[in-house]
């Protein structure tokens, strides 16, 4: 039996029942529900014009908010969330909520397409801070709010707001907008947050959630179990997480997807386990609580966070769906295999584990049988003699912010004095498959890192690769730079004098704002 999709909207539970299992919730807003404020843009996770904030339970018992991209989500993946469009932060006395009033303040909206997008991906920065800071100063200038201040950084906003694309206005008054928006008086929230943690809670489901439209199966099982029983009986089932990707497919290809089985309710496949040899991420894990809880043991991570796709989509996105996809120029892959990543797989009747480049075989191609699906990442943790690890991640590409990489490396060694042991290198956008470069590992391995070695080893990268020609970059430009990023991995990791990375970074020696100003051009 179909059920419908239940889930929280403009102060009420809705029930859909007749919609497409892969409509859009950017559709349903706009063609169902009327509110027009969400705009549609590039339909394909870019721009940010459809953003929303979708709310969940927490472990806690609270409520999260996190800002995805309405255009590429599935209406089915709502079943027990809250969804907040730009409509609901209209205040009961008709005024403006202080993220609206400070866009206005500011002059932070000229056509005014882009705005419920910025708007809407302010106000989930502005719930995650808290309301016991308005009316506080900016961070850079103190906190008068309570207990250790957490008002946002400009970096911090900055960061925030890399999935929303504006043509006309420019960023810096925008990103004005969203400090002046911390010194106003707190608002009446759009919505009670304990209230609707209660109404969250009589919403979720105990078994799988079945929804069938024309023909088409959508299940959204619990456990492991029953995903792996799913995929046992229908092989065929498109596995669904963050739809990131399988969104373009429906928007761009206008392709039939078939039956498809979610994993974002799978509260296994949510988790992070830590422990003494292994950090263990659940397939369900979204990109950003994934890069978060990575760059706790490797802050080397930390730009490469920053610089995946955008907020948006690293909240929707998952970890696992971004590894199972195996693009080849997927940026989260070479980091993970030169941290020496392996992928847990589960099928009907068991699981399996190994290195995650063995994973993948050709392009498209990965060693998973039909039935199998990605069940969990498992990191090594920096014990041992790991603590002496030398890594690094680079990305190469046109834009600093959400951007796709022309190339995209990752460095990691021991080192052992000024000896080089167990040395890996992966990269991105340099083959069909996201590829170790074994001929520059076996210059490195056991040899002393000195400069001579580094260019060495430079020139066996490439025998490694021979990369392909496109829109992003050439060969030629691909090979220069992937050596160019081992001689800035050695520059940052010679044994005498390494540089620190505002002497190799531009952007991190630019003067305060230049950066957003160039951007606003």
């Amino acid at each position: 039996m179909s059920q419908p999709i239940r889930f929280y909207h403009r102060n009420a539970i809705r029930e859909v029942s007749d919609a497409g299992v892969t409509r859009t919730v950017l559709q349903y807003l706009r063609e169902d529900a009327h509110c027009t404020g969400t705009k549609e843009g590039c339909a394909e996770g870019d721009c940010g014009a459809c953003t929303v904030v979708v709310g969940e339970r927490n472990e806690a018992g609270g409520v999260s908010f996190k800002a995805v991209n309405a255009c590429i989500q599935f209406l089915p993946t709502l079943d027990g969330k809250a969804l907040f469009t730009v409509e609901d932060l209209r205040q009961p006395d008709g005024s403006l909520h202080p993220v609206q009033q400070s866009m206005v303040d500011c002059h932070g909206s000229q056509c005014g397409f882009c705005t419920p997008g910025f708007v809407m991906s302010m106000w989930a920065l502005y719930e995650k801070h808290g309301h016991e800071h308005a009316g506080a100063a900016p961070a850079a200038a103190g906190c008068a709010g309570k207990g250790a201040c957490t008002v946002p950084s400009r970096d911090e906003i900055a960061n925030a707001l890399t999935g929303n694309l504006c043509r006309c206005t420019g960023y810096r008054p925008i990103l004005d907008a969203a400090e002046r928006m911390f010194e106003a008086d707190a608002p009446k929230r759009p919505v009670d947050v304990e209230a609707l943690a209660r109404t969250l809670a009589t919403l979720e489901r105990k078994d799988t959630f079945h929804y069938e439209h024309k023909g088409q199966q959508y299940d959204a099982p619990r456990t492991v179990e029953a995903l792996a029983a799913i995929k046992a009986a229908r092989p065929n089932t498109r596995i669904l997480a963050g739809s990131t990707d399988i969104g373009l497919w429906v928007t761009k290809q206008m392709r039939d997807l078939g039956d498809i089985v979610y994993v974002g309710q799978v509260e296994a496949m949510r988790r992070i386990e830590v422990g003494s040899d292994w950090i263990e991420i659940g397939a369900g894990v979204s990109v950003e609580r994934a890069y978060a809880e990575l760059a706790k043991h490797y802050p080397e991570l930390t730009e490469m966070w920053q610089r995946f796709a955008s907020l948006p989509i690293r909240n929707a996105g998952t970890i696992g769906g971004n590894v199972a996809n195996g693009s080849p120029i997927g940026d989260s892959m070479p980091g993970l295999i030169a941290l020496g990543a392996h992928v847990v797989l589960r099928g009907a009747e068991a699981s399996r584990e190994l290195p995650l480049e063995d994973l993948y075989l050709a392009y498209q191609k990965k060693d998973m049988a039909e039935d199998e699906f990605v069940l969990a990442l498992k990191v090594p943790t920096r014990t041992g003699i790991r603590k002496n690890l030398k890594f690094r991640t680079y990305k190469v590409s046109k834009r600093f912010d959400s951007d796709i990489s022309a190339v995209c490396a990752a460095y990691a060694f021991i080192a052992d004095g000024e000896t080089i042991r167990e040395p890996r290198i992966a990269f991105g956008g340099m083959a069909a498959t996201p590829k170790r470069a074994t001929h520059a590992e076996g210059v490195l391995a056991d040899a002393h890192w000195h400069e001579a070695t580094a260019q060495v080893a430079m020139i066996a990268l490439g025998k490694d690769y021979a990369p392909l020609s496109d829109m992003r970059a050439t060969d030629e430009y691909r090979i220069e730079a992937a050596k160019n990023t081992l001689y800035r991995f050695w520059l940052e990791t010679r044994p005498n004098n390494p540089l620190a990375q505002q002497a190799v970074n531009v952007r991190a020696v630019l003067p305060a704002g230049a950066a957003e100003a160039a951007e606003s051009v």
